[in-house]
C-alpha cells in the first residue's frame, strides 16, 4: 500500500484544493507529509495551512492537521457523524439487551479512533470506554475494523517502519501481524480482539457502511470469563452484522430525506471501494496469531 505524490498544482487555487483534498481524504497530516503528497514546498504548505486554519477548514493539534468544521461540512462527514451520535444510543442499547455486554460506536479520526457513543450493561464487572475518548487505531477489534477500511495513506503512515506502535499488552499485534490481519478482516467482515488493548478482555466488531465507505464500527466488549467461548463470539457476530445492516439502512434513509449536502472533496484516488452487502452468517476469522473466535 504505497501512495505517490500528485503532480504539482499550477495555480494558487489548485494548490489550496490539493491540500484540502489530502486532508479530507487522510484526516491526519503534518506539513512535511502534505508537502510530499502534493508536491509543494513545505514553506508553501505552511502558508496555505495558516489561511485554512484561520477560516476553519483545518484544525491543528500538536503540529498535525486534520479537517476543521468548515471542511467537515463540505465533505458531509460532519452531518453523518452527527446523525450517528443521535441514533447510535438506541442501536447500542438494543445490542446490549441481547448480549449483556458493553457496546460502543467507534469512528476514525486520522490515525486514531474515537468512541462516539457507548451503552453499558448493569453489571458490576464490565468494560467501559469514555465518550470522545481517543483510542489507538491498531489495537482492539473496533479500531482494527476501521484500520482495515482506512485509506492506503492512513495505513501506510500508521504502519510505517519508523512509526511508533505502542504495545498495550502482550497480545497487541505487531506491525507484520496487522498487515496480515487487514485483508482477513475485509474478507470476513468482522474482527475479534482477545486482550489486544485491555488484558483479559474480548471484543468483537463489525463495520457500518454508508455511501460506499465505512463510517464507524460497532464493537461489543466484555471480560474473557463471560465472553471467551466460540459460541458466544459467533452469536455476537451475527447480532452485530444485523445491527450494522439496520444502521446502514437508517443512514441511507436519512440521507435520502436530509437536505442535499455539497459534493465531497475527496479525490478519485481516495474513492472508497463499493461495499458488497454481507450475509448474516458469520465466517471464521483466523488471526495472524492463529486465533479463531
Amino acid at each position: 500500500m504505497k501512495t505517490t505524490a500528485r503532480p504539482p498544482a499550477d495555480s494558487s487555487l489548485e494548490r489550496g484544493l490539493a491540500i484540502l483534498e489530502e486532508i479530507a481524504a487522510v484526516s491526519d497530516h503534518t506539513p512535511a507529509s502534505l508537502a510530499q503528497a502534493t508536491g509543494l514546498p513545505v514553506s508553501t504548505v505552511y502558508r496555505y495551512l495558516r489561511t485554512l486554519r484561520e477560516r476553519g477548514f483545518v484544525r491543528e493539534d500538536r503540529s498535525r492537521y486534520e479537517p476543521g468544521p468548515a471542511l467537515l461540512a463540505l465533505t458531509g462527514r460532519h452531518f453523518a457523524q452527527s446523525h450517528l451520535a443521535e441514533i447510535g444510543p438506541a442501536v447500542l442499547g438494543a445490542i446490549v439487551d441481547l448480549v449483556g455486554e458493553t457496546c460502543v460506536l467507534v469512528i476514525r479520526v486520522g490515525t486514531r479512533a474515537l468512541c462516539l457513543r457507548r451503552v453499558e450493561p448493569d453489571k458490576a464487572i464490565r468494560y467501559t470506554f469514555g465518550v470522545n475518548e481517543l483510542l489507538p487505531l491498531h489495537a482492539g477489534a473496533g479500531q482494527r475494523v476501521l484500520l482495515s477500511w482506512a485509506p492506503d495513506a492512513v495505513v501506510d503512515r500508521l504502519l510505517a517502519p519508523d512509526h511508533d506502535l505502542p504495545r498495550y499488552t502482550e497480545k497487541t499485534l505487531s506491525r507484520e501481524q496487522l498487515l496480515q490481519s487487514i485483508p482477513i478482516v475485509r474478507q470476513t467482515g468482522w474482527a475479534v480482539s482477545r486482550g489486544e488493548y485491555d488484558a483479559g478482555s474480548v471484543s468483537i466488531a463489525v463495520p457500518v457502511f454508508f455511501g460506499g465507505e465505512v463510517v464507524c464500527s460497532l464493537n461489543v466488549a466484555g471480560p474473557q470469563s463471560r465472553c471467551g467461548s466460540r459460541d458466544w463470539a459467533k452469536r455476537v457476530v451475527r447480532i452485530l452484522l444485523e445491527a450494522a445492516a439496520d444502521l446502514s439502512d437508517a443512514l441511507e434513509t436519512w440521507a435520502a430525506t436530509a437536505p442535499a449536502q455539497p459534493h465531497s472533496l475527496v479525490p478519485p484516488s481516495h474513492t472508497p471501494q463499493t461495499h458488497t452487502p454481507q450475509t448474516h452468517t458469520p465466517q471464521t476469522e483466523t488471526s495472524p496469531t492463529g486465533e479463531t473466535p
